[in-house]
């Protein structure tokens, strides 16, 4: 078992959702498969980090390179996103668990688009937790757009150049909503972010995992999070340790 502290948990956990096409060709069967037993590891993954109090867990569930999939893959992907926005709806209104999503929401099919518009409102009022899926999602493409529209803006007159600046950028990315990453995890033993959150996980403290996503328990959950625990987070500043190794006399 896995120690961790509570009292130190990552605010906002993002994670990588990889694996899952690979778990289901090792095992001679077709790749829609895969991301069906992945969606498993979803349910027990946002549980445990609702019952641990984390405040904010985004998944990358579909990201806008994935369009370019095989056409049945892509539809499979579809409808079980449909089918467990419908499983967990009423569970996410009893934890208190609010469910927004980011990404070119407008590209997803209608059918999936509308589940996902009336869980979002049915789980407006949660409070303990928020699940964010990023959805036909490109961290590029989410601050090409902001800056599309920040130029729109200062073009029309309603936003001077000289405002412009880190804070008001913000305001303009739907995924800083939950506020900067603290710990984003990678699962299938690739070393690489793939667009995700390129704004919002500039500081953030990165974990990967070998183990495919369709197998990833809460026991993994909890051992990046106690690495998470382990590590000095400086954020461009020196150590605690280090600077008082280097800290000059006090003179009277």
């Amino acid at each position: 078992m896995v120690a961790i502290d509570l009292r130190r948990l990552p605010r906002h956990v993002a994670i990588i959702m990889d694996g899952n096409g690979r778990w289901a060709q090792l095992r001679g069967q077709p790749r829609p498969l895969g991301h069906k037993q992945g969606s498993e590891s979803v349910r027990q993954v946002v549980r445990a980090s609702r019952r641990l109090g984390i405040g904010a867990l985004t998944l990358y569930a579909f990201s806008e390179q994935n369009w370019t999939r095989p056409l049945g893959e892509v539809d499979a992907l579809m409808e079980l996103l449909r089918d467990f926005l419908l499983s967990e709806r009423d569970e996410m209104v009893r934890n208190g668990i609010r469910l927004e999503a980011i990404g070119r929401i407008e590209r997803l099919p209608s059918g999936v688009a509308s589940v996902l518009r009336e869980v979002g409102e049915a789980t407006a009022a949660g409070r303990d937790m928020v699940l964010t899926l990023a959805l036909s999602y490109g961290g590029r493409e989410e601050i090409a757009d902001a800056a599309r529209e920040i130029a729109r803006r200062v073009e029309s007159g309603a936003l001077g150049a000289g405002e412009v600046n880190e804070e008001l950028f913000e305001t303009f990315l739907p995924s800083m909503r939950s506020g900067p990453v603290d710990l984003l995890i990678r699962t299938g033993g690739e070393i690489r972010i793939s667009n995700f959150l390129l704004w919002a996980a500039a500081y953030a403290e990165l974990y990967f995992a070998e183990r495919l996503w369709p197998e990833y328990a809460v026991e993994d959950l909890y051992e990046a999070i106690a690495a998470f625990q382990a590590r000095d987070r400086r954020f461009g500043r020196v150590s605690s340790a280090d600077a008082s190794e280097h800290a000059e006399p006090v003179r009277p």
